[in-house]
């Protein structure tokens, strides 16, 4: 199983979990598309399209930086181009891109609402809508959208309900599309961490303290390319949480993913149940 030569299309993945899982795909010798608004560094978020291409060629794999806001339809048309052109096609798009604001209703400024919406429901559809040709020419196309599982639990939406209803978006669209595109071939679905996971936009939400109860963005990197190396048609329209695919695949010590090195509890990511337990013998 291997990445080598496949071109992955990346939204949001100039830090992060994107570029985690953008280095993981280099070391196989992948080509990937830094797709992403950054292209110049942030005070708190650091990392641009150019830095991550430059890292992921450093890894060994090949690289394109392309300035794109998923908001223009246009723009994600050209990137889909620039992309095609360059490399000669696209077998996996990864929808990562994100925005959030942990507010409750009356707190939440609308133009905070329309960014989520916009980012995380409307880009995610309009993304995938536009790799989609391209996709079908593929041997063995995906699309993975960063996302939850499909569990209503109203208490999870309460304290945000415009963040949480524009994540479900976009696990929704997965399944949705998992059955569109099942006689395509084209493999949906979504992965979602089973804990925090230690990014510097976590950092800013959290503070530093975070890092002891979070996990880096690696296991979701690792996690992400066992999905993608399995055959599409027959690994669509799921749910996945990183652990569980790991464990799935032979991991049993998780201890490395940890962000601090320790024995301390980790903190259940958003829409996540926090009584879960691992099975026999798998250290997290």
């Amino acid at each position: 199983m291997s990445l080598k030569g496949k071109t992955l299309f990346i939204t949001g993945a100039s830090r992060g979990i994107g570029l985690a899982l953008a280095l993981r795909a280099a070391r196989d010798g992948a080509n990937v598309a830094v797709v992403a608004k950054t292209t110049e560094p942030h005070p708190t978020l650091p990392g641009t399209i150019y830095t991550a291409a430059a890292e992921i060629e450093q890894a060994g794999g090949r690289a394109l930086a392309i300035a794109c806001d998923i908001r223009d339809e246009e723009q994600i048309a050209g990137a889909v181009e620039q992309t095609v052109d360059r490399f000669g096609g696209i077998d996996i798009c990864v929808n990562n891109a994100s925005a959030i604001s942990l507010a409750r209703t009356l707190a939440l400024d609308p133009k905070r609402y329309d960014l989520m919406h916009d980012i995380n429901a409307r880009g995610t559809y309009m993304v995938s809508r536009a790799c989609v040709p391209r996709l079908r020419e593929s041997d063995n196309p995906h699309v993975l959208n960063m996302s939850p599982p499909l569990n209503l639990v109203p208490a999870w939406f309460a304290p945000y309900p415009a963040y949480a209803m524009a994540k479900y978006a976009m696990s929704m669209y997965a399944m949705a599309m998992a059955e569109e595109f099942r006689e395509d071939g084209i493999a949906f679905n979504t992965l979602w961490p089973r804990t925090m996971i230690f990014t510097a936009a976590v950092r800013n939400l959290l503070s530093p303290s975070g890092a002891a109860r979070s996990r880096k963005p690696e296991i979701m990197a690792d996690a992400a390319w066992h999905i993608l190396t399995q055959p599409a048609r027959s690994t669509t329209g799921r749910h996945f949480m990183d652990d569980e695919v790991l464990i799935a695949h032979g991991v049993t010590d998780l201890r490395k993913y940890r962000a601090v090195e320790g024995e301390g509890g980790l903190q259940a990511d958003l829409f996540v149940p926090e009584d879960w337990t691992p099975p026999a013998g798998v250290l997290v």
